[in-house]
């Protein structure tokens, strides 16, 4: 029998419709015939979350979205996936305040990046997530060192995400920017590269690098369908 899947989501909407639709695919293309996925959806409002990130109130936002976890496992969830790579900067302490497994995306990534035998990646993402920390040393645990995009690339990663994929919008223009980005950081020793945001998907894919691309969003859904269905990790 499966388990029941949490999606901690909103961030932003189109984020989480393409969370939903992975995790369904994932889920008939191993069962097959008319199954999908058990789940259950909460979504928050990202213009709070945003403002929250923006103005660096990362406690306030831990808080959130940890009460917000809660929900899901008092709905029936048997375990949890923060349905964004940036909020991940808050993870232990969604981690902490659930008693379900909590499914780590950075680790679900890390493990898939180093089984294809890369040690070093580039990461295409937010800023927060491509100047902070908490992503490229939980990527360290695993062997892996992250390479970030120089500026001014990164503010231009950062904006097509907020003023464009966020917002609906997808354009030509920005694909081209981010292909070059992208020929940038293989030129600097990058074996592959993680779409380390979800939206980022939406606007570039393998066809587009010249090295290997990880998709984290995918990788997330398919490493929680595995655990849905007893697979081990």
């Amino acid at each position: 029998m499966m388990r029941t899947i949490g999606l901690l989501g909103g961030m932003s909407w189109e984020s989480s419709a393409e969370y939903y639709r992975l995790l369904n695919e994932e889920t008939r293309k191993r069962l097959g015939g008319h199954h999908c996925a058990k789940s259950i959806l909460l979504t928050v409002d990202f213009a709070e979350i945003e403002a929250m990130q923006r103005e660096g109130r990362w406690d306030e936002a831990a808080h959130a979205l940890a009460e917000a976890a809660t929900t899901l496992e008092r709905a029936g969830a048997d375990m949890v996936l923060l349905c964004t790579n940036t909020m991940h900067r808050v993870a232990d302490a969604i981690e902490a305040a659930v008693g379900v497994p909590f499914v780590h995306l950075v680790d679900a990534t890390a493990r898939s990046v180093a089984a294809a035998g890369i040690t070093t990646v580039g990461l295409l993402a937010t800023r927060f997530t491509m100047e902070m920390d908490f992503y490229r040393d939980r990527m360290r645990r695993h062997g892996v060192e992250v390479v970030v995009p120089e500026e001014p690339d990164r503010t231009v990663v950062h904006d097509v995400i907020y003023q464009e994929l966020t917002q609906g919008r997808v354009e030509d223009s920005s694909r081209e920017e981010y292909r070059r980005i992208i020929a940038g950081l293989a030129r600097r020793g990058a074996q592959g590269v993680i779409l380390g945001c979800t939206e980022i998907t939406l606007l570039v894919g393998p066809a587009d690098s010249p090295v290997p691309v990880f998709d984290s969003t995918r990788i997330h859904v398919e490493t929680a369908v595995g655990m849905a269905l007893g697979v081990p990790v």
